[in-house]
């Protein structure tokens, strides 16, 4: 997990994501794992149809999230010219050598922790654990036997009270990825803004929603699609995960809980 993080912090200078970002259109040979992680990348991109862009880097220093909350000494530096957006489709990639579209920045964010999740569960299997359950920072992959004998039993956090669930699944295998916008939180020039951006207009999402949750196959899957919540309207995400074989709840504003279809099939 620490060398999958020295791979692909923004905060960290020498990171591959880093040195890609500053290569201004030139290769650059990279771990396999960051290959995968790129890939993945497009994967979101192309199934949320846009709504999870890892090209919005730029905006998002601007907003003011430019320092680490854990570290706020550890900083994103940018490189002259860089740009919110791009082709993804661009990137080229030829076996470990990625080379990004000029002025292209990508954001590791959240799927960087649940793809890390999914390359830790199933690295622990290769090398023989009957049952794995590895979480970062609320993204969770499960894989193989659980203690219970009968499914993996998870709770999902209240988005203002951690130590409370607002509901609690079952699980086979796959993963569990929750987004929102209570954590990450700060103020700028006199307005409190959060991380997770609109790709329409480069601003904070203004969805109704403090949460999303989704159930997926894969960490990275489970990740990406919660972005799609806070982008189109809520109700339209729900009806649309059950159609990607997910599923899903969301916590509103005003501490409404809404689920899909099919969330029922994992309690």
């Amino acid at each position: 997990m620490d060398r999958l993080e020295s791979l692909w912090s923004r905060f960290l200078p020498s990171s591959e994501l880093s040195r890609l970002n500053a290569a201004a259109g030139e290769s650059v040979i990279v771990d396999a794992a960051t290959v995968g992680l790129i890939e993945a990348m497009r994967d979101g991109h192309r199934e949320t149809r846009g709504a999870y862009d890892p090209t919005m880097l730029p905006a998002l220093v601007m907003s003011g999230y430019a320092g680490s909350v854990l570290d706020p000494a550890r900083r994103t530096t940018l490189p002259a010219g860089a740009r919110d957006g791009g082709d993804l489709e661009a990137i080229e990639i030829h076996g470990r050598e990625v080379r990004l579209p000029v002025g292209m920045t990508l954001d590791s964010g959240g799927i960087g922790k649940g793809y890390a999740a999914d390359l830790l569960c199933a690295r622990a299997r290769e090398r023989g654990a009957p049952g794995v359950m590895v979480e970062i920072g609320g993204d969770l992959v499960v894989s193989g036997e659980s203690p219970l004998g009968a499914g993996w039993v998870i709770g999902v956090e209240h988005p203002d009270d951690p130590s409370t669930h607002v509901d609690i699944v079952r699980i086979g295998e796959g993963a569990v990825a929750t987004s929102g916008t209570r954590r990450r939180r700060w103020t700028a020039d006199g307005e409190e803004r959060h991380h997770l951006l609109d790709p329409r207009t480069l601003l904070p999402a203004r969805t109704g929603l403090h949460s999303a949750t989704v159930i997926a196959g894969s960490g990275a899957r489970a990740e990406v699609l919660t972005k799609a919540a806070f982008v189109p309207p809520p109700e339209g995400f729900l009806d649309w995960l059950p159609t990607r074989n997910a599923a899903g709840l969301v916590v509103a504003t005003d501490d409404s809980i809404r689920t899909s279809s099919n969330w029922e099939d994992y309690r």
